[in-house]
């Protein structure tokens, strides 16, 4: 969020890739700020998710009640990449990570961003050089990263996604399985609001040191034996049955599990057999119990190349959806319930409705904030 008429390091030089050392994209809010051209539009909000995996932005504008995506970007940069092992951000890493925020950068100041949040997850949190890439990007992209506290991500990824709770049950647990560790959170009915999308109710939440970079690199990715598989699931049980001991379970017969993560995107993207993956058949979907398990199933007897040449897998991805299944069956063990919904959708659109509610986008401020992330309930 910027200071300057001109937006970060001015957006008359957008596509100026020389370094950035003045106003950059930071932690500072700012309320109706002119557009690009000088003349007050419509506010635009800009969401940065930087996680372990992936960077990940969305530009949208506030749209009845709810928000309409006007850009968006994505892109695998694997920024926890042997984090675990060395306890640094590697300067491979680094370079994959300001080329892909140079991208967002340049599309928040093309589009006449007025409000952005930019986060980073996990593998800031773990690095012992987290500060010092913080300071490299702002230096290098001019854009100065906030990096989230694990109720906070936990907090974002239940806004983002209470919109797809079933209104009919009493219950959701709601998983979100990242690159450098995994949140979970019990939610209850969402709370009403007059306008605007819904609110999450947190009843409890945790969130697991465990990721897909981080599970993957220590059991291996590429050759998945049964074995394999189960030692991966072990590691995550003992975590999430910490949780259950700690805060119980609902009443799994009104209980859905309810997934963000390309780990649940990509199984139901092999369920449904696509040629190639659709967001729109994906985000909102609903798998069975079964159709999880054959899901599973099938890709453990998968070869890594098989995997590869999937469209709904990739390359990107390949060595890595094992381990989010692992994952995901721990949770599923604890909790049984016979449905999962799927969110191709989280942090980023969390970001978009605190932001939008808090400038009173619809039509009030204020009203029914979500709970506070350092109180799990």
């Amino acid at each position: 969020m910027n200071d300057e008429a001109r937006g970060p390091g001015g957006l008359d030089s957008a596509y100026d890739r020389r370094p950035r050392r003045r106003s950059p994209w930071g932690r500072r809010p700012v309320y109706g700020h002119p557009q690009q051209d000088g003349r007050h539009g419509p506010p635009t909000y800009a969401a940065l998710d930087l996680g372990t995996n992936n960077c990940r932005l969305l530009v949208a504008r506030p749209a009845g009640d709810g928000f309409r995506v006007i850009d968006a970007f994505s892109r695998i940069i694997r920024l926890g990449e042997g984090i675990s092992a060395s306890g640094r951000i590697s300067e491979a890493a680094i370079a994959r990570a300001v080329e892909a925020l140079g991208i967002c950068r340049d599309k928040m100041n093309n589009r006449g961003v007025t409000r952005a949040r930019l986060i980073a997850t996990e593998a800031c949190r773990a690095a012992e050089n987290g500060a010092a890439f913080q300071a490299r990007i702002v230096e290098e992209v001019g854009i100065d990263l906030e990096v989230v506290d694990r109720g906070t991500e936990a907090t974002l990824a239940a806004t983002g996604c209470t919109p797809l709770i079933d209104p009919d049950v009493e219950a959701v647990i709601l998983f979100d399985i990242g690159g450098g560790s995994s949140e979970l959170v019990w939610l209850g009915r969402s709370a009403p609001t007059r306008r605007g999308p819904p609110l999450p109710e947190i009843k409890a939440w945790a969130s697991l040191p465990l990721g897909v970079v981080t599970l993957a690199e220590r059991h291996g990715g590429h050759a998945v034996t049964r074995d394999t598989y189960e030692a991966m699931v072990a590691e995550v049980v003992a975590y999430v049955d910490s949780f259950v001991g700690a805060h119980g379970r609902p009443a799994i017969e009104r209980t859905h599990l309810l997934g963000t993560s390309g780990t649940v995107t990509t199984i139901a993207g092999v369920h449904l057999e696509l040629k190639r993956y659709d967001r729109r058949r994906v985000d909102g979907c609903w798998l069975n119990d079964l159709q999880i398990t054959d899901v599973i199933d099938r890709l453990i007897a998968t070869s890594y190349e098989d995997r590869v040449a999937n469209a709904c897998i990739g390359a990107e991805r390949a060595d890595l959806v094992l381990a989010g299944c692992a994952i995901l069956e721990a949770i599923r063990r604890a909790f049984p319930c016979q449905r999962l919904r799927v969110a191709d959708r989280g942090l980023r659109e969390g970001m978009l409705v605190q932001m939008m509610r808090e400038d009173g986008v619809w039509g009030y401020a204020g009203e029914g904030r979500a709970p506070q992330a350092g109180a799990p309930g």
